[in-house]
């Protein structure tokens, strides 16, 4: 039973059908004749509100009718070109009722809240969306191509010997300019290719700590690394990523939700494509 309360298509009957109850109760158990317009009083309750939220004061009764007077203008309008057919070849409105019902349905499946043992489940499910990334610190000299033409392999060798004897110091500074800076703390693994491309990434997750080494390639030359500090890569805990499963949990949910409605619903009709033979 548990199981089943959980079903997201449970909710949503559940909703529709408070939906229709409540509908019928306000409309007092009658029936709206086609050609009549009823302006509940949840309705102009709700006009009301709207106004107050975007002005920071009631409507005067003046506002008033007329915020009544264009929801009418908007229910002739729109039941008048529901009677020409209007709707039935535009793409646009098509599109919105249909996002409207994916909607409802993503929404009641979202309604109940996941418990801790569905987020760990999730997790254990999925734990490369929630890797914690490699975190690389790192100093490096630049050796711009068109500086050093012919030479940029010689001359980078001779700045590795250099940094190796003599020390840091300020080395960036012994090399060309570098837009974004000699120094990267705790730069992630998806950042480092971002910035320097898979080639750098690659070529300096293989680096020792500590030491200049290089040189290592990249889109914009290449460089002498000195990597100061490593942190691997590493399947993350829930206490650390708990905000983030529950988001992918919840939108993997409402996707669920949307696919099984519309199944349910295409149940319900019988699909011929002209020119198609039976089982081709």
């Amino acid at each position: 039973m548990r199981r089943l309360l959980r079903e997201p298509l449970v909710h949503f009957f559940v909703l529709g059908a408070v939906i229709f109850a409540l509908d019928a109760w306000l409309r007092g158990g009658g029936t709206v004749a086609p050609d009549e317009i009823v302006v509940t009083r949840e309705q102009v309750e709700s006009l009301s509100m709207g106004f107050l939220r975007t002005w920071q004061r009631p409507p005067t009764p003046e506002e008033r009718e007329g915020l009544i007077r264009e929801l009418v203008r908007d229910e002739v309008y729109a039941r008048e070109a529901l009677r020409l057919g209007l709707d039935r070849d535009d793409t646009v409105i098509r599109r919105r009722l249909r996002q409207k019902l994916e909607f409802i349905a993503e929404d009641v499946a979202a309604a109940g809240e996941a418990s801790e043992e569905d987020l760990r489940r999730h997790l254990a499910a999925h734990p490369e969306r929630f890797a914690i990334d490699t975190v690389t610190s790192f100093e490096h000299v630049y050796l711009s191509p068109d500086r050093h033409p012919g030479t940029l392999e010689a001359d980078a060798a001779e700045l590795l010997s250099r940094l190796r004897r003599d020390g840091d110091g300020d080395a960036p500074d012994l090399g060309d300019p570098f837009l974004l800076g000699g120094r990267f703390d705790a730069l992630p693994e998806a950042e480092l290719v971002q910035t320097f491309g898979e080639a750098f990434a690659h070529g300096l997750s293989d680096l020792p700590v500590g030491s200049w080494q290089g040189p290592v390639p990249s889109g914009y030359g290449v460089h002498l690394v000195r990597v100061a500090e490593r942190s691997a890569g590493r399947t993350a805990e829930l206490a650390e990523v708990r905000d983030a499963v529950r988001r992918d949990l919840e939108h993997e949910r409402r996707l669920r939700a949307s696919a099984a409605y519309f199944q349910d619903l295409l149940r319900g009709y019988r699909v011929r494509i002209e020119g198609e033979e039976e089982g081709s």
